[in-house]
Parts: structure tokens; C-alpha cells; sequence
């Protein structure tokens, strides 16, 4: 009788001390992908952040690791390296890159995250700098060295049809952009909008001009979520999954921004939520641009797309123009029905 007890509870232990191995062989396998935002971690990229905290992008069966970028130009050459498998980036400078790049494209867009790009020059109106870029000639405007919303200028001036040198850019880092228009060292500076509120909270909106490239009659599509060419043609569902969990959380931000605010303080304990919660207002304006309601988040109106691809060759004078179909990949979007807007 005892030796049966003995017997009995042997093999429960047994089952016992074996189930974790058997759960652990039968757990799936989690795809390992760096992502590099842009920028620095803001409520500008707080789905990202929901789309982890959430589970959404482990129940497509990825390990996303998400890290703070140098500009949305540097996200390119970052997936171009290999260092990053996915990012955000700017699409005009994407264009470049292309033309600038012979062969097979190293990096493309698949989702168009800013539907409109958020450029703006804000200026001091006691420096002159009225609602208007007229205004801006002659004055100093503060930008750093490389990035979008100072390259895509020549765009707004051609358009506008004034020169180029209509006013002297002072370079300066991001860091520094608000310190130099606060005490007066310039006349205004490069922004993209959402990232103002910085500005805003340290001088008063009405003391202060916002002059969007959207007002010159310059659409420009903005940052987009880009993929290596070895992910898009090697690995396109990781892509696809990718895109899926993203899209998710975007859609659940245009509802409800708390939730996504709460997973970017996580991650940065010192942002201040009421800052971010206007932030993302801004943000919201420009992702969920008119144009989505037709076509849905994430995709692009293909002319609208190749006029800025024209525009780019003509103002850079590039020597070869990329086609509209190599720089931005819809393979892997997700249904039409999961983009369309519900907010």
C-alpha cells in the first residue's frame, strides 16, 4: 500500500517538475525586430508605445524593442545600415535617398503615418513675424543642420515664388531651438508643429506666428513607418504584423489619447501628461488628415505622392527621379476596414 502511494506521488511530482519544459517547448517563438523612432519619445509616437505596452505587437508574434532616434532623417540610413529592421522617417527625404541610391531601394515607406507633414515656421510677432511668410524676409530662423522641415523649405519658396535666401538660417541642435527663441536670438524657427507645445509653454500662443506649409499650397506627405528591403521582401508578414498591431493602437489613440499617454510615461516618468495630451491634439491633426477619411490611415493618394516626388527632383535637382511605387510599398497594409477611421 505505501509503496503504490510512493509510487503515485513520485509520478505527480514528476508531471510537475516536467510541465514547465513542455510549456516551454509548445510556447511560440517571438520574432525579434528594432524599431527606431524618429525622434525622442513623445505623445507624437505614443502608439508605438501602447501598441508594446498593450501585448498587441507580441500577440502578432513579435519582440519589438523601440528606441529614441537622431531625426527623421537619420531613421533612414539607420534602416539602411541593417542596425534597424523598421523606423519612422521622413518620406521626402526618402525620395532623395532614392535617387541618390542606384539599384534595388535599400529602405521603403509602407505606412504613412503623418498624412500631412507637420511643418511649420513659428515666429515672434514682436520681431515682425505676422501671419504670413512675407513677413520673414530678412529675419534669422533657427533650424538644425539636417532636418525635415528646414529642407523642405526651397518647396514652400518656390511655391510662394520667393528666394531661396528669403531669409538666414541659424543653425542650432533641437535642444537648444526654444532657449534661442525665448531670450530673442532669432526672429523664429523650424518646428514640426506637435513639437511646439514645448514653445507654447513658455511663451504666451498669441505673442507667436504659426506659419504651416500646408497654408503655402505645399501638401507634403510627412514621416512614414519604413522598412528594410531585406524585411519587405524577406520578411513581409513580419512587416504586415507589424503594421497590423501599430494600426490597432493608432486607431484606440484617435479615440481615447489617455491610454497611450500613460505608456509613453512609463517609459519617460518626466513628461508632464497635459503637455503630451496637446501634443498629441496637434499630432492628430496632421495623422488623421482629411485624406484618410477617403482612403483610410496609412496609405497615400498615389498623385499626390508623385507630385512630391516631382517637386523634390526639381527644387534638389536630383539627376534620376524615383518612382512614386519604389518609395512607398501598400503590399503590407493593413485591410482596408482596420484603417478606416472610427474616432
Amino acid at each position: 500500500m505505501h509503496r503504490r502511494q510512493f509510487i503515485a506521488s513520485a509520478a505527480t511530482l514528476s508531471s510537475a517538475i516536467a510541465a514547465p519544459a513542455v510549456w516551454a517547448q509548445s510556447a511560440p517563438k517571438l520574432t525579434p525586430l528594432k524599431f527606431t523612432l524618429d525622434f525622442r519619445v513623445t505623445s507624437q509616437t505614443a502608439p508605438f508605445f501602447l501598441a508594446l505596452n498593450k501585448g498587441y505587437y507580441r500577440d502578432e508574434g513579435l519582440d519589438v524593442s523601440i528606441d529614441v532616434g537622431a531625426g527623421s532623417v537619420a531613421s533612414i540610413t539607420r534602416i539602411a545600415s541593417g542596425v534597424y529592421q523598421m523606423g519612422l522617417g521622413d518620406i521626402s527625404s526618402l525620395v532623395e535617398f532614392h535617387a541618390q541610391t542606384s539599384g534595388t531601394p535599400l529602405v521603403q515607406a509602407v505606412y504613412q503615418y503623418y498624412n500631412r507633414a507637420p511643418f511649420v515656421i513659428i515666429g515672434r510677432k514682436d520681431r515682425g513675424v505676422t501671419g504670413d511668410f512675407a513677413s520673414l524676409k530678412g529675419k534669422r530662423v533657427a533650424a538644425a543642420a539636417v532636418e525635415a522641415t528646414r529642407r523642405a523649405w526651397p518647396m514652400v519658396a518656390r511655391k510662394l515664388r520667393v528666394a531661396d535666401d528669403h531669409f538666414a538660417w541659424t543653425t542650432t541642435d533641437f535642444s537648444a531651438r526654444d532657449n534661442v527663441m525665448v531670450r530673442g536670438d532669432v526672429d523664429a524657427a523650424t518646428y514640426f508643429h506637435d513639437s511646439a507645445v514645448s514653445l507654447f509653454a513658455r511663451m504666451k500662443t498669441e505673442e507667436l506666428s504659426v506659419l504651416k506649409y500646408t497654408d503655402a499650397g505645399v501638401n507634403l506627405y510627412g514621416n512614414a513607418i519604413l522598412a528594410s528591403n531585406a524585411m519587405v521582401t524577406q520578411q513581409p508578414g513580419v512587416v504586415a504584423a507589424f503594421l497590423r498591431a501599430t494600426n490597432r493602437a493608432l486607431q484606440e489613440t484617435l479615440a481615447n489619447p489617455l491610454p497611450a499617454i500613460a505608456a509613453i510615461k512609463q517609459r519617460e516618468p518626466i513628461l508632464d501628461e497635459k503637455v503630451e495630451l496637446e501634443r498629441w491634439r496637434l499630432t492628430a491633426q496632421y495623422v488623421a488628415a482629411a485624406d484618410t477619411r477617403g482612403h483610410g490611415l496609412g496609405d497615400v493618394r498615389k498623385y499626390l505622392l508623385e507630385q512630391q516626388v516631382d517637386q523634390i527632383v526639381e527644387v534638389f535637382g536630383l539627376k534620376t527621379r524615383p518612382s512614386a511605387d519604389g518609395v512607398f510599398n501598400r503590399g503590407m497594409l493593413p485591410a482596408l476596414a482596420e484603417r478606416t477611421l472610427k474616432a
